[in-house]
């Protein structure tokens, strides 16, 4: 394949952390032999995982998947470095032992995104230029503790949170170092109006972790007119995996191989299990991928 990549999945196909009574009664044991049985290489970390290394370590070993990443809710936007670098110290530990290089970070102060009845519209904002540029302060602190002890910090910019937009990404990479890195999610991305290829050539330099997330156009225009929240949005099927919405994927796996991306492609669709099977869902998120860099590989070596 062109691309120096792996391609890994998200559980929360299966088991959504946000919406946990969907499919409540699902095992780990079953996601996991599912995702390898497909050809995931690795997994995103959810809350039904071990959070001792070791046993970690055991469970991701007996299905030979890796540890791709895993999401840590910061709140940086409303407290000191100091209680964020205290704070996470668990859970860095846990991805440093078990051999991941990306911390993807969401930020939960004040989002609402977890909320079922709070439309998008009322999403926090920073206030003006000197709140943006102490949470950039604060983000590019945080993301140097991480990278002296092996970690890249990933910030994951979500619907329903301070970054959502493209405008949002733009104004934090200009208010943080090097030390911050970007997931792109394609989902997010374009549920916010963003072409994702489009937010991948303006920041390639900082993009160092990849959520392939489709989106349902329809879905999408029905949640912003009638308001809907983002849980809302999701159990109405505004996310889809890869192949199955309007993202074009070739073009954001043509941009990744222009500009040397090298790291995870983690499929990801928070959908309600019981209108999309997820080991099928998952399965054809997969092979979407896998036909697209091969199609790229083979157009390089023509």
């Amino acid at each position: 394949m062109a691309l120096a990549v792996r391609i890994g999945v998200n559980p929360v196909s299966w088991t959504n952390d946000d919406l946990p009574w969907l499919e409540a009664e699902t095992p780990l044991e079953a996601v996991l032999s599912e995702g390898r049985r497909i050809g995931y290489q690795g997994v995103e970390l959810g809350n039904r995982f071990p959070r001792e290394p070791e046993a970690l370590r055991a469970v991701l070993g007996a299905h030979q998947l890796a540890c791709a990443s895993g999401w840590w809710s910061g709140r940086l936007a409303g407290r000191p470095v100091e209680e964020e670098v205290r704070e996470v110290e668990g859970h860095l530990h846990l991805l440093v032992e078990n051999g991941a290089e990306v911390m993807v970070y969401g930020e939960l102060h004040d989002s609402i995104q977890r909320s079922m009845d709070v439309p998008l519209f009322k999403r926090p904002r920073f206030r003006d230029e000197a709140a943006w540029r102490t949470y950039g302060e604060r983000l590019t602190a945080f993301g140097r503790h991480l990278r002296s002890r092996g970690l890249r910090l990933a910030y994951h910019h979500h619907m329903g949170a301070y970054v959502e937009t493209s405008e949002d990404v733009d104004r934090l990479m200009a208010v943080t170092g090097p030390e911050v890195g970007l997931v792109l999610d394609t989902g997010h991305a374009a549920f916010a109006g963003a072409e994702p290829p489009e937010l991948l050539e303006r920041h390639a330099d900082r993009v160092c972790h990849v959520h392939c997330k489709d989106v349902r156009p329809a879905v999408l225009r029905i949640a912003r007119n009638r308001a809907w929240s983002l849980l809302h949005s999701v159990l109405a099927g505004a996310f889809t995996v890869p192949g199955d919405g309007a993202v074009d994927f070739r073009k954001v796996l043509a941009a990744l191989d222009r500009h040397g991306y090298r790291g995870w492609l983690v499929v990801e669709a928070e959908q309600d299990p019981a209108v999309a099977p997820p080991a099928a869902c998952a399965e054809r998120g997969y092979r979407h991928l896998v036909g697209l860099l091969a199609e790229l590989h083979s157009r390089e070596h023509a």
